[in-house]
């Protein structure tokens, strides 16, 4: 990898004319979208620029980076020598004002909720709802900051009195799934859809024929070749966001949008279990 990432750009000119005519392309769309790619999945920038995936980590292997989030990262950097301060959201700058700072955070998440709204196909949620309320369990799973939205899920399912469980370790993920039949299912989290253990889990899940429902950014991503159904939430991140709240924001919404229509299906049997569930934590009050 080059040691100065901050002239990735740079290193893009130096290196054009050794370049392809489809890595050209890359290059070109790269230069002139330096915020929009921070962003984009390896599959929405070879679709905006009209070439494989395959050129993609091509050009990013030409300018020295191990791939394609490599790279990523290298150009984030290269942001954020001139910009605000990328790993916040709303583009938050050291010169703003409590208030103008809470505003900017504001609209990110009001955004991520709205980019959401627009991105929900009601047949997936219906086909997802059915998955659920058919299914003897449910795993929720994710990894990193993704498995928090997991527990979140399980433990707002399990207020209803369903079987909702989450397992944060990934050895206990793969042992508990390795054991789960075509009448469960998994609920799974993973904004990039790209990792390495997302995709090893719902490889096996797919070979056991087990219902996956799978909540991603990112609708082309390898993670979805194996779900049954995918919910794309908005929220766009950078590199050095890590799990930005936003993201969250996206997700939490899609959440209770499944809970909530699961739950009207069963109106009067959950209802009972949550009276049954706030009277017995009543003695945990003081």
């Amino acid at each position: 990898m080059p040691t100065n990432l901050q002239n990735v750009i740079e290193r893009i000119s130096a290196e054009y004319y050794q370049l392809t005519a489809s890595e050209r392309k890359v290059a070109d769309y790269v230069t002139d979208h330096q915020r929009d790619t921070q962003i984009m999945s390896i599959s929405e920038l070879a679709e905006a620029c009209g070439v494989a995936e395959a050129t993609i980590s091509r050009f990013c292997r030409k300018l020295d980076y191990k791939g394609y989030n490599a790279f990523k990262l290298a150009l984030a950097n290269h942001a954020a020598s001139r910009r605000g301060i990328p790993f916040l959201s709303g583009e938050v700058t050291p010169e703003d004002d409590i208030q103008e700072m809470c505003h900017k955070l504001y609209g990110a998440e009001v955004d991520a909720i709205s980019q959401t709204l627009t991105l929900i196909r009601p047949e997936n949620i219906l086909q997802a709802a059915d998955i659920l309320t058919q299914a003897d369990k449910v795993l929720c799973l994710g990894q990193g900051g993704s498995m928090i939205m997991a527990e979140e899920a399980a433990h707002l399912f399990a207020t209803a009195g369903m079987s909702f469980y989450s397992l944060s370790d990934s050895h206990m993920q793969i042992i508990s799934a390795a054991s789960l039949t075509e009448r469960d299912a998994i609920l799974f989290f993973s904004y990039s859809g790209a990792t390495r253990e997302a995709i090893e889990l719902l490889e096996l899940a797919h070979q056991r024929k087990v219902r996956v429902i799978l909540v991603t950014h990112f609708p082309k991503s390898p993670a979805c070749a194996y779900a049954n159904v995918v919910l794309q939430c908005g929220a766009n991140e950078g590199p050095l966001q890590l799990g930005s709240v936003p993201a969250r924001m996206a997700q939490l919404f899609l959440i209770d949008t499944l809970f909530t229509e699961v739950c009207r299906r069963q109106e009067g049997q959950i209802e009972q279990v949550r009276r049954d569930i706030a009277e017995a934590l009543t003695v945990r009050h003081i």
